[in-house]
């Protein structure tokens, strides 16, 4: 009982957090900083959208969506160290999320050529994707203007193609097979992610 108690708080916390930053998103407009975004609410759907695998194939996100819940990932991209920290750090837990009836879908505005090599030096095996143009990320209402020194910065990375004029909010999303937001994560502080044992404990609480 206690520990039931515990994760409902849990998850009450992490929703009122994320909910700082959350505001009505009508025009899925870009923000000028992180801090400015207007992303979708808890309850919300995520729009349709076409993401690119790392073959450059075109996928529909529905068609994704619906094999399972899904626990999804917006990260920067393969240049960011806090991004393949988290990106590691689902590896942990994935067998843990897989049981508990979910996958793990992670999402960047990387063209598509980048996520082969992300994916390998992670040694992931969950799925990554590119979002040409950000146009997922612009609709979920997470995108903000990539600052121009963060452009000079992945320039030296040795990233292939070109850099997104708009970078996400790192965010988590719990998703049911509909698309529907159960539950979000998003910090504007790029360096703070959940942890994958608070985000453990989200997904058994949503059982409940």
């Amino acid at each position: 009982m206690c520990k039931k108690i515990t994760m409902k708080f849990i998850l009450k916390i992490c929703m009122v957090f994320c909910c700082l930053w959350t505001f009505k998103n009508t025009n899925a407009q870009i923000a000028e900083k992180a801090e400015d975004i207007s992303p979708l609410l808890i309850g919300e759907t995520v729009p349709e959208a076409y993401l690119q695998d790392m073959d450059g194939n075109a996928v529909l996100l529905q068609d994704i969506l619906k094999l399972k819940q899904t626990v999804l990932v917006f990260y920067r991209g393969g240049w960011c160290p806090y991004c393949n920290l988290q990106l590691s750090g689902l590896i942990k837990i994935e067998k843990d999320v897989v049981e508990l009836g979910y996958q793990i879908v992670a999402i960047s505005p990387d063209e598509y050529q980048n996520l082969k090599p992300t994916h390998e030096k992670n040694s992931i095996n969950y799925q990554l994707f590119s979002d040409p143009d950000a146009k997922l990320i612009k609709a979920i209402g997470i995108g903000f203007t990539t600052p121009s020194m963060l452009k000079a910065y992945i320039l030296t990375k040795g990233q292939k193609g070109k850099t997104s004029e708009v970078m996400p909010v790192p965010t988590v999303l719990v998703l049911d097979q509909n698309g529907k937001i159960l539950f979000e994560y998003i910090n504007p502080k790029y360096k703070e992610r959940i942890s994958g044992e608070m985000l453990l404990a989200v997904l058994k609480t949503l059982q409940n």
